[in-house]
């Protein structure tokens, strides 16, 4: 396979977890394929409800618009909500991957039923709406949270990811999972280690969406330009979101 570009965006404006989401996307890419790991310059400093991902999206669909200009071979968007996913398919030619839906699709290739570990209470419901719209409610056994805002993964105290180990380890024995996913974009640099000391798959979506996106790239797959994800309506549009608008 030629060598793949893929932008992965971390759709907060937060430079370290920046680096902690392209340390793992470059950890699980191929040799020879090369990531951009880019962030927002405007929006919130981290993701955790409805609102923040309203936000968030419009710093997608800028990033997306970057990378396409610059010729990528596909898109990552590392928020466990998938924000404007639909949205950024509409803008890319190449591959729009979230890291909550390839991480669900990864689990149900290893396992029957997997569990979710994640930040906050409030996103749960959010990973409830999205297990939902991928069609993966009845192999998800159940969801936890550790109850500590995202940006306690970037602290450096070690106690979020903590932890992220205990509540997996609550999950593999309560739940009959045989995998667990990872909720959120910033355990990214957990899920190998996790993997190796609970002996069952546990899913970081950022790998697991490179993964997809090298995979599409060597099959010669792109997004559907035919029916919803075609190119977006041309309207008169004012301020910066003109320029979203493909060349």
């Amino acid at each position: 396979m030629s060598a793949v570009r893929i932008q992965v965006i971390n759709p907060n404006t937060d430079p370290g977890m920046t680096e902690t989401i392209g340390a793992a996307a470059r950890a699980a890419a191929a040799p020879g394929s090369e990531i951009l790991a880019v962030c927002p310059a405007e929006g919130v400093p981290s993701i955790e409800g409805h609102f923040d991902e309203a936000v968030a999206a419009i710093g997608v669909l800028e990033q997306v618009r970057a990378g396409r200009e610059q010729g990528v071979d596909g898109h990552v968007i590392a928020c466990f909500g998938d924000p404007g996913l639909l949205a950024a398919r509409e803008l890319a030619q190449a591959p729009v991957i979230g890291i909550a839906e390839a991480a669900m699709h990864m689990a149900t290739l290893v396992a029957t039923r997997f569990s979710i570990v994640t930040t906050l209470p409030r996103t749960l419901i959010i990973a409830r709406h999205l297990l939902r719209q991928y069609g993966f409610s009845e192999h998800c056994a159940a969801l936890h949270a550790i109850d500590l805002p995202v940006l306690a993964l970037e602290d450096g105290s070690g106690r979020a990811q903590q932890m992220v180990r205990e509540r997996c380890i609550q999950a593999m024995r309560q739940d009959g999972s045989g995998a667990i996913v990872l909720g959120c974009g910033g355990m990214a640099s957990l899920a190998r280690e996790l993997t190796q000391e609970l002996r069952i798959p546990v899913i970081d979506g950022v790998g697991a969406a490179v993964k997809m996106v090298e995979s599409l790239a060597a099959l010669g797959l792109s997004t559907s330009k035919h029916g919803d994800l075609a190119w977006p309506e041309r309207k008169a549009l004012s301020g910066k979101f003109q320029s979203l608008y493909p060349c």
